[in-house]
């Protein structure tokens, strides 16, 4: 079995545009998916990501750190959250991710858990 990690990609300010009922509504679908998923013994950890002015990036670059200040207007997505998932097979993944009611609104991006040497290999 392999893991998967599901990455839900949201339009910048989408989730500004909802009103409450809205929200709430999208959060209850995410979360019935989120235990539909783990009765189905496939969740290993599941989060929603805040996007709000609180977001900081660093990079560190010739030994020196810097801290960068969100939001990033220069953002063509943002991450919303993830769905980390036991899967036997990229395709179970994607077909998980089909269920997933965020792709309605926002795109899911599937991918393979893996050490980052396996892909210069």
């Amino acid at each position: 079995m392999s893991a998967y990690m599901l990455l839900v990609l949201e339009p910048p300010g989408q989730r500004r545009q909802r009103n409450e009922t809205q929200a709430r509504e999208a959060w209850d679908r995410m979360t019935g998916f989120a235990g539909d998923l783990k009765r189905r013994g496939l969740l290993q950890a599941t989060e929603s990501l805040r996007i709000d002015d609180q977001i900081r990036r660093v990079e560190k670059r010739e030994g020196r750190a810097r801290v960068l200040d969100g939001p990033f207007a220069e953002a063509k997505e943002i991450i919303g959250g993830f769905f980390l998932l036991n899967c036997d097979t990229q395709e179970e993944a994607l077909a998980l991710a089909r269920e997933c009611p965020a792709a309605e609104w926002a795109s899911v991006e599937v991918r393979r858990i893996g050490a980052c040497f396996e892909d210069s290999l």
